[in-house]
């Protein structure tokens, strides 16, 4: 016994898989713009979230650090690895400096 078609041609089906492309999707993680209100809030929303997220890496990395051999701690990749941490870090405090609504600075 044959399969249904769903499609009726290639035509519709291409038509119909352009339209599923077309589709705006949901920003895994990210949260939605308030239906009423300002952008801002959505913003800084995300903004708490990526610094969590920061967070989170510099906590990582430094316990990753200190369970490392003093003798790598000291070596090129341990002292790179500070660096990036030290990035890391900036990175977080340049977060925490922006203001949630520039009307407020």
């Amino acid at each position: 016994m044959p399969a249904h078609r769903k499609y009726a041609s290639s035509a519709a089906k291409q038509a119909a898989y352009r339209a599923r492309c077309n589709t705006p999707r949901k920003l895994s993680g990210a949260p939605r713009a308030p239906a009423t209100g300002s952008v801002y809030h959505r913003w800084e929303a995300m903004r708490k979230q990526s610094l969590s997220i920061l967070e989170q890496i510099t906590s990582e990395m430094e316990v990753y650090s200190d369970q490392r051999p003093e003798s790598w701690q000291d070596s090129e990749r341990g002292e790179a690895f500070t660096e990036t941490m030290e990035s890391v870090v900036d990175i977080a405090d340049a977060l925490r400096d922006i203001s949630p609504n520039p009307s407020e600075a």
